[in-house]
């Protein structure tokens, strides 16, 4: 039987955080199609408390993936970045966005995220 993928939680106490039958519930798939996701680099999944969770903020308010953040995953793990850095990142605050780059995925500054990581990437 294969595992969940997920990492270890670096996530600021204070991220939202829902479990993955919510998620499939949200984006009305099967949680199957949920694992499929987290494999394939579209959602980025951490144990906490002993229950696999996914950032809150990873969705958007259509209940969608986030439309930038499967190819911010790609951009930074083909760059060498691990689960977990690309985590601190994304949660780390920047006040140059302002803001941490997770908040930024849901607006006009997505673009300026992804050059970022790209940067950051080579």
């Amino acid at each position: 039987m294969s595992t969940v993928p997920h990492c270890d939680d670096v996530l600021p106490g204070d991220v939202e955080t829902i479990n993955l039958p919510e998620v499939s519930r949200r984006l009305g798939i099967p949680v199957t199609r949920v694992h499929d996701l987290l494999r394939e680099g579209g959602l980025i999944a951490v144990r906490r408390a002993g229950v696999v969770v996914v950032p809150a903020v990873f969705l958007d308010d259509d209940d969608e993936v986030a439309r930038f953040l499967p190819g911010l995953v790609s951009v930074l793990r083909d760059g060498g970045y691990g689960d977990e850095e690309i985590l601190r990142w994304l949660f780390a605050e920047d006040d140059s966005l302002p803001g941490r780059p997770a908040d930024a995925l849901h607006g006009h500054r997505a673009r300026e995220v992804i050059r970022r990581a790209q940067a950051m990437a080579f």
